[in-house]
């Protein structure tokens, strides 16, 4: 009995009890394990927005390409969203090419978005018209929206994913609008095009944001609906007549695409002006509002300074500069003095701007811009060659019926800054592009075979725009594009003026842009 105790008692002292000991802390640390495993997930920061759409590290903006009805967390933007993922719900798939509307809808300016608003609106009435009103013309269009960030600022992310896109289900063919012409933007349809992502602009003007400059293509397979800025000065030269000696340049410095190459076009109309060109600075982001006031509030004062035959302001600037120069000439010490302020189609941005010193245009000063569309321009000022009020009439009647089902409804809608007739064009051209490609006995073209087509977007093959007809030159740019005079009002709005065109005339019938 002693012996077989002392056997117990050294088995469950020297097997036992550590053996207890070792089950006990497996099992704990099996606990703990399972523990951190269940509460990591809890833990982890969840970047996801939607389907496509993330926020990137260091940023709450969600970034992407939006495959479902997502907003982007724009209340204004949600009916219009709606109808678009209604269209797209309907879609056969095998049926169907994407196109993805690339602009910044994340951005906190309530004047950028209410462009934005329109160009939406615009695209998706192109991609209900290519689908329901083309006589069973394939593929059908699936319309996505895309986001680079509200400054562009993560385009990498955004054009990674648009890229892969090209292969798989969705069947990416386009991407369109690109909104402003940034440095930004640069750097996305250039690494979209490198990758034989067709590119179709809406409202990039920019020269260096074009193919032709000095013979050179940068960006093969990018198409434009809107002339570039060399193109619209001259357009407006040719409607103001402006002069070297009636006129002083107030510019953008250091300037982005578009400034830049607006300044220079309009330094090249004043050659020879007495006036040395008055510099501003804004902030990096240019909707925000900086210290320029102060600096437009200077310049006021040596535009009074000028000889009194000098009468015109040419402005190479963005929309919020534009607004804070147009409030400091409303102060101005000469109200005696008459002046008109000339610019870029920026100024478009300020037709429903709040923050616009209206009464300012009640004292001597217009303010008149080139727009990229006005729905007034075929109605007022019929040209026989260019475009046509029919044109515009079918995007009339689209709109007319988005009020209500099966269209609409696709939130407010305005027509006046132009954004919602480019939007259409835009996507009406993207169409074209993708329907030209298909190869014979197939329904689904190569996404490089797409950005083929633009050199043969004229004549008899042209797009029947609602801002006037697009004939792409070799480079993809329109040749001789209708550019609408629009001028800001007292009362609120704009004011359609004139039509003008780069070559002082409308383009001929046949609409085949000469040997350069």
């Amino acid at each position: 009995m002693a012996r077989r105790g002392m056997g117990t008692w050294v088995r469950e002292s020297v097997w036992e009890i550590p053996l207890r000991r070792y089950l006990a802390l497996l099992v704990a640390a099996a606990l703990v394990a399972g523990l951190v495993f269940a509460v990591r997930p809890l833990l982890r920061d969840d970047r996801s927005c939607a389907p496509g759409v993330s926020r990137p590290e260091g940023s709450d903006e969600c970034v992407g390409v939006a495959t479902g009805p997502y907003d982007f967390g724009q209340a204004r933007l949600r009916d219009v969203v709606r109808a678009i993922w209604r269209e797209n719900d309907r879609l056969k798939p095998g049926g169907y090419v994407t196109v993805a509307l690339l602009l910044p809808y994340t951005s906190t300016s309530p004047t950028s978005l209410n462009d934005i608003l329109h160009q939406l609106q615009g695209a998706y009435l192109a991609q209900y018209r290519a689908n329901h009103d083309s006589n069973g013309e394939a593929p059908a269009i699936r319309l996505v929206l895309a986001s680079p960030g509200a400054t562009g600022d993560h385009w990498r992310q955004t054009v990674d994913r648009l890229t892969r896109m090209t292969t798989g289900a969705d069947r990416l063919r386009a991407v369109a609008g690109v909104g402003q012409s940034t440095d930004n933007n640069k750097k996305a349809v250039r690494e979209l095009t490198r990758h034989h992502v067709p590119v179709v602009g809406s409202s990039i003007t920019a020269d260096d944001l074009a193919n032709g400059q000095h013979g050179k293509d940068p960006y093969p397979g990018l198409a434009r609906v809107s002339p570039t800025n060399t193109d619209e000065a001259r357009a407006l030269a040719s409607f103001a007549r402006v002069s070297a000696g009636r006129a002083l340049l107030v510019y953008d410095k250091p300037g982005d695409p578009y400034t830049r190459t607006l300044q220079r076009s309009f330094a090249a109309l004043i050659k020879g002006s007495p006036y040395e060109p008055q510099p501003f600075t804004p902030p990096a982001d240019r909707s925000q509002e900086g210290t320029t006031a102060n600096t437009f509030r200077q310049i006021t004062h040596l535009v009074c300074d000028t000889s009194r035959a000098t009468d015109t302001i040419l402005f190479a600037g963005r929309h919020t500069q534009l607004r804070q120069f147009i409030n400091a000439l409303g102060g101005r010490g000469c109200q005696d003095r008459k002046f008109t302020v000339l610019t870029g189609d920026e100024a478009s941005y300020l037709t429903h701007e709040s923050d616009l010193d209206r009464s300012a245009l009640r004292h001597r000063l217009a303010v008149r811009y080139t727009s990229l569309a006005h729905p007034d321009a075929w109605v007022r000022d019929p040209a026989r060659t260019g475009g046509s009020a029919a044109d515009f009439g079918a995007l009339n009647e689209l709109l007319a019926g988005a009020r209500r089902a099966p269209v609409g409804p696709i939130g407010s809608a305005a027509l006046d800054d132009g954004q919602l007739i480019i939007g259409y064009d835009t996507l009406q051209l993207a169409v074209h592009g993708i329907r030209e490609a298909v190869p014979d006995g197939r329904k689904i073209p190569a996404p490089a075979d797409v950005g083929l087509q633009w050199p043969q977007v004229k004549g008899s093959l042209r797009v029947d725009g609602a801002s006037g007809w697009i004939c792409l030159d070799v480079h993809g740019n329109p040749y001789d594009k209708a550019v609408p005079i629009v001028e800001l009002t007292p009362e609120g709005g704009s004011r359609f003026v004139r039509i003008a065109w780069p070559e002082g005339k409308p383009p001929a019938k046949d609409c085949l842009p000469p040997s350069p």
